[in-house]
């Protein structure tokens, strides 16, 4: 008697992001915004909702899109998309939310090329229906945001002494101003490494000890990959 056929997890497409494949501190993507942006935890909070919205929205549409986009051109094609969505929310930031466009800087129109985004386009939403797609991005989205707002948090609250802007420690502690600057954003974000290694390990899971190109959305035309030299020198 053949067997059904196994009935896709949706639950696991959405939860997939926040911890077991978190692109920040799992996948060890999207490295420059996450340390240029977590100053501040409002930054963060700020760039990981814009994040997630251009991820669901894109996924969404290469998901419906992937029969008809010729295979030569579908970077083009999805970067095209990504590029739409990234113009609406930049725009939208900009007419509510002057002050956080302006704090964001260049690394909101960069979203357009952040290999998070074209990691799921090409790895997933090319390849899944409409709703898996959407539910990926909005778990990547997500645990990229959470990922965010720790470290900003974190950040925020040794190197200026307060959490999303009110003070906290001040009165009690002198900020350690090194914290919001790029050494102490080196140190937070290998600290932070390190716990969810920790935590995936005892959960039966293989740490990231060697950087691959599964998340690489060129992955599939580099000759590297091909030869099996991903993550090495």
């Amino acid at each position: 008697m053949a067997k059904e056929p196994k009935k896709p997890s949706y639950l696991r497409e959405f939860y997939k992001g926040i911890i077991i494949e978190n692109p920040v501190f799992r996948l060890v993507l999207g490295t420059c915004p996450t340390l240029a942006v977590t100053t501040a935890a409002m930054n963060a909070l700020g760039m990981g909702a814009a994040a997630t919205l251009v991820l669901v929205c894109s996924n969404i549409v290469i998901s419906l899109l992937r029969n008809v986009i010729p295979d030569k051109v579908r970077i083009a094609a999805y970067i095209t998309i990504i590029a739409g969505f990234v113009s609406i929310v930049q725009m939208f930031v900009k007419a509510y939310s002057p002050d956080l466009d302006k704090s964001l800087g260049i690394y909101l129109p960069l979203i357009v090329v952040n290999c998070i985004i074209l990691g799921r386009a090409e790895m997933f939403a090319s390849k899944n229906k409409v709703l898996p797609s959407a539910l990926d991005g909005l778990g990547m989205g997500i645990g990229f945001t959470l990922a965010l707002l720790v470290m900003g948090s974190i950040r925020e609250l040794i190197g200026a002494g307060t959490l999303f802007g009110f003070p906290v420690t001040v009165q009690f502690m002198a900020p350690m101003i090194i914290f919001i600057l790029p050494p102490g954003g080196f140190f937070v974000y290998g600290m932070l490494v390190a716990v969810v290694n920790k935590i995936t390990i005892k959960k039966g899971k293989v740490p990231k000890n060697q950087l691959g190109c599964s998340g690489c959305p060129m992955a599939t035309n580099c000759s590297r990959a091909d030869q099996g030299e991903c993550g090495k020198p």
